[in-house]
């Protein structure tokens, strides 16, 4: 694994049309885990914002017996990767804000109606290729109430992934503890982007879901 802070974020000469197709592919330990595409909805120096629509049409890794690829072990996967295969985005709307040269996004999560219902830091190492959002997931999250308590999740098993060399070494897991501390930092103080900006974002109603785009080009990085 590459530095635990190190982003590469290549957006000059970027279309910043909001509405734009990206696509979000999310890699566990090397492996694509999920590829889906989302809205550009702002681009500044600062970061972009992009929207994730639940329902949307997506390519998934295909996992024997249902498993999820975080919990199969890097030297049981096959050398090339797993297939993918069509599906559907699962999980609620989503707000993704992706600062530039951070190593963390923040999402803002909506439910049913699209009402607000908390942040959520994924901690990750993202590059950007074109259209192409490449996320390595570095497992370590924290959920943020919208009250703006917060707590760590999957603390045990970024652990266990703690010293093998697809993911991070003990002074990488450092650096990335560090970094959702200083965003829980960030929700204590109630600044941006937890200062209830964006809270009411709706998508225009002009933006249809995203078609499922042509089958993902890597499935390793």
């Amino acid at each position: 694994m590459r530095g635990a802070g190190m982003i590469n974020d290549m957006n000059d000469g970027m279309n910043d049309e909001p509405g734009r197709i990206l696509r979000w592919n999310f890699f566990i330990g090397g492996h694509l885990s999920a590829s889906v595409p989302v809205r550009l909805v702002e681009r500044t120096d600062r970061g972009q914002l992009v929207w994730m629509e639940t329902g949307t049409p997506m390519w998934r890794t295909e996992l024997p017996n249902g498993a999820h690829l975080r919990d199969i072990a890097p030297d049981d996967r096959p050398p090339g990767g797993y297939p993918v295969v069509a599906d559907r985005w699962p999980m609620g709307n989503a707000l993704f804000y992706q600062p530039t040269g951070a190593a963390h996004s923040v999402l803002w999560l909506f439910g049913r109606r699209r009402k607000f219902r908390g942040w959520y830091v994924n901690l990750e190492r993202r590059i950007h290729r074109g259209d192409d959002i490449d996320i390595t997931d570095h497992e370590l999250d924290i959920n943020v109430a919208p009250d703006r308590s917060w707590r760590w999740k999957d603390e045990r098993s970024f652990a266990e992934k703690t010293g093998h060399p697809v993911y991070w070494s003990a002074d990488e897991a450092s650096a990335i503890r560090d970094e959702g501390a200083s965003v829980a930092r960030l929700a204590e103080a109630g600044t941006f982007p937890f200062d209830g900006t964006w809270c009411d974002f709706r998508p225009p109603p002009s933006w249809t879901t995203p078609p499922r785009p042509p089958v993902p080009r890597h499935p390793l990085l």
